[in-house]
């Protein structure tokens, strides 16, 4: 495996070396401090760093109060310590800042140490806390663009999608196919991939909680899972109908019009059009046309949901940016 320095990487090691220069150079008390509650505190995303300063620091002035009122109270102990630790831990844990427990005890560790309250150690450590989290915050200002990495899997993924409509089409016109297949597994972990991508777009946006990819990748992770209970019915389909022709040209056209632009109004009435075509056809003569042209029925409804799935959370997309 290649030696590789990640951003995260840089930023925390910017970050904790800025920390403790600050803190070393206002002749801080514990200064590497600093450093560590920076580097808790440089996260992946803004909003989850900036959850997590938060945290920091609501637990560090939950265990300083812990602190002073039992050491003022009971002494210098180890047995003192360990009383603190019974009460703050669960204190944190209710008010949901258990993410600062460790950076917490590290002050409280520190006002044990010195074995004196003053204001000048309530400062010192407080301004620990600030630098710390400040320059975590600081760092993830800059978040790399991940627009171009966004936009790749939403392409990948049409394409898988119109090589799958296509080969269902193939195979309903000539019922058979010497396609591997080998897209389904290729779409799955796009899907997967592209919504872990737009999610942590999401969290690099402290006030938007939605995203036109998030919409997207959503929408097509429907769509396939449509997809993947259409083929087997297309497969039981072993000869040709005249039914299934006019369904295997929707399909190939449907293929070609994979796109963000939403057409699916006029596919919807297309569909429909071939379902009152289907009522107006003489009963199947024999049990396997009656097979067939349930299949083909099955098909269709499916492929209505596939398009309201579109026309549903479409709306909810900002189609603009895609």
């Amino acid at each position: 495996m290649a030696f590789k320095i990640g951003y995260r990487t840089l930023k925390t090691a910017v970050g904790a070396g800025g920390a403790i220069a600050i803190a070393q150079a206002l002749q801080l008390e514990f200064y590497s401090a600093a450093a560590i509650i920076a580097i808790l505190c440089t996260s992946i995303t803004r909003r989850s760093s900036l959850k997590a300063s938060g945290s920091r620091i609501a637990a560090c002035l939950i265990g300083m109060t812990v602190s002073v009122l039992f050491f003022q109270l009971l002494g210098y102990y180890p047995w003192t310590l360990t009383a603190i630790l019974l009460v703050f831990i669960p204190l944190s844990v209710m008010a949901k800042v258990k993410e600062g427990i460790v950076t917490s005890s590290v002050i409280i560790l520190h006002l044990y140490t010195v074995q004196a309250l003053s204001v000048e150690i309530i400062v010192n450590e407080l301004l620990l806390i600030v630098i710390g989290v400040g320059m975590a915050l600081l760092m993830n200002v800059y978040m790399p663009n991940i627009d171009r990495e966004l936009r790749h899997y939403h392409h990948e993924i049409e394409d898988h999608f119109k090589t799958i409509l296509r080969e269902l089409a193939t195979y309903l016109r000539h019922g058979e196919s010497d396609w591997d297949g080998k897209e389904i597994p290729e779409t799955v972990q796009l899907l997967q991939e592209g919504q872990n991508v737009a999610f942590r777009n999401i969290q690099n946006h402290i006030l938007r909680y939605d995203d036109q990819y998030y919409y997207y990748f959503k929408m097509r992770e429907k769509q396939f899972e449509i997809l993947e209970r259409v083929m087997p019915f297309v497969s039981k389909i072993t000869h040709s109908v005249p039914q299934g022709e006019t369904l295997a040209d929707f399909l190939s056209e449907l293929s070609g019009a994979v796109s963000p632009a939403n057409r699916v109004p006029y596919f919807q009435e297309k569909l429909r059009a071939i379902k009152q075509s289907f009522q107006e056809t003489d009963l199947p003569a024999t049990r396997e046309e009656f097979e067939v042209r349930s299949a083909l029925l099955y098909i269709m409804y499916e492929m209505e949901q596939y398009l309201y799935i579109k026309d549903r959370l479409w709306n909810k997309a900002d189609k603009k940016k895609l």
